[in-house]
């Protein structure tokens, strides 16, 4: 871990104009100048969305990087970007040995990957995994909680209590699995970084999604009260919780978006990759995301609704949902 210096003035991009400008009235100004709370207010809340004065720096160089979901998808690209900047290891835990046998020959050319049959809901496959990823490839520096599957657009009540378990098994248990098995020796290097991805699915309800969202608001919650646990305890381990909009991966075939664009793969890797490198606490993508629970707070939930729901077209986006078609294979085998 490494740490660069910043000179960015922070008053302005937190609060979008200087104490000292006009617009503040004299009361706010006095404020300022005796206890000097618009100076220290950037500095404690510019983790969430910026970056502080001086900030830890997370090198992908030489680091093992394991990815669930890893063999498909966005998992796959950050694998091969996480190579590319010189990862000692891209390690993949997924359940299709098809695929991971062919990210295997595909991304070698770029560096060591190693890819391992797990059902990451499994909490005794998970332990099992582990350990023997540990002994394979040594410690895991980054984590990747990237798997996640979305089963139909059906409205809660015709959906099935299969269904139910499965989402949230995967999308909210397997990556508290992971992770608690992974932590503990990162709490001991006093080293490592978590991130998960959730989804804006996990800010924002939306209709034909019911169970899938309540899954993402679920990990999203946990994800960053652990990042709290460890600052509190002002542990070098950090958590980035990744909130991507609808991508482009095959997993949500048949979604319309009216005026947000659909994301691409490599765009949604790319900035998931500078998260984690910089240690950022949230990256909602796109960044206007940021700004839901704004608008969740001023606006009145009728007008929310007609607004985000009907003019931009939201609450129908799962309307014509198809999505991936299951391709799984179960085979014990890892690699």
């Amino acid at each position: 871990m490494t740490y660069r210096t910043t000179n960015v003035n922070f008053n302005r991009i937190f609060t979008g104009f200087s104490p000292h400008s006009a617009k503040f009235s004299p009361q706010i100004s006095q404020i300022h100048k005796q206890s000097g709370l618009f100076t220290a207010l950037p500095a404690a809340y510019c983790g969430r969305h910026f970056y502080c004065h001086k900030f830890a720096v997370m090198k992908l160089k030489n680091a093992n990087v394991l990815i669930t979901g890893g063999a498909s998808g966005i998992g796959k690209i950050m694998g091969r970007m996480a190579l590319e900047k010189g990862a000692k290891t891209f390690i993949i835990w997924d359940i299709n040995i098809t695929n991971i046998e062919a990210t295997r020959n595909e991304l070698s050319k770029f560096g060591r990957v190693k890819g391992y049959v797990v059902d990451v809901s499994n909490p005794e496959m998970v332990e099992l995994a582990y350990r023997k990823t540990v002994y394979d490839c040594g410690d895991i520096d980054v984590l990747i909680n990237c798997a996640g599957i979305i089963t139909s657009n059906k409205t809660f009540d015709q959906v099935s209590t299969d269904e139910i378990i499965r989402t949230i098994n995967i999308n909210t248990i397997a990556p508290m699995l992971v992770a608690r098995t992974v932590l503990p020796d990162m709490l001991k290097r006093n080293r490592g970084h978590i991130c998960n991805i959730t989804s804006a699915g996990g800010m924002l309800s939306n209709p034909k999604m019911s169970v899938y969202a309540a899954s993402k608001w679920g990990a999203t919650g946990w994800s960053d009260s652990v990042r709290i646990e460890l600052q509190d305890c002002r542990s070098d381990v950090h958590i980035t919780t990744v909130a991507p909009y609808f991508i482009s991966t095959g997993m949500f075939d048949g979604v319309k978006s009216r005026i947000i664009p659909i994301l691409k793969p490599n765009y949604v890797a790319k900035r998931v990759i500078k998260g984690i490198e910089r240690n950022r606490i949230f990256c909602g993508i796109p960044f206007g995301f940021h700004f839901i629970r704004f608008w969740q707070a001023i606006l009145p939930v009728k007008i929310f609704d007609w607004f985000f729901g009907e003019m931009f077209g939201i609450y129908h986006a799962m309307d014509n949902f198809t999505g991936r078609k299951p391709n799984i294979s179960h085979k014990s085998k890892a690699s």
